[in-house]
């Protein structure tokens, strides 16, 4: 398990309600990326190489759950606005 991925977990749920939920998703060989829905709906995320890994990182955070993008997590979820610029790239840097 890659050292700073729990760290990071844990300090962005204690910043976001003390919990949260994980959506699991594939990247291809660059790994999964380990979505994170804190408590209070902001948006955060983890990338590490393997789906095992995923899931033993879900296993070995207390308070943070498996989940997949239901209407319920959907409606919650609120990004950041700095995730938005992110996630737009070179579209909102030009």
């Amino acid at each position: 398990m890659p050292s700073g991925v729990l760290p990071a977990i844990k300090a962005f749920m204690k910043d976001h309600g003390g919990s949260a939920k994980a959506v699991l998703q594939p990247l291809g060989r660059i790994g999964v990326r380990i979505t994170l829905v804190g408590a209070d709906g902001i948006m955060g995320d983890q990338v590490v190489p393997s789906l095992h890994i995923a899931r033993a990182v879900v296993d070995a955070v207390p308070q943070l759950e498996l989940a997949d993008w239901d209407r319920e997590l959907t409606s919650t979820a609120t990004p950041a606005p700095e995730h938005a610029r992110r996630m737009a790239a070179w579209v909102a840097n030009s």
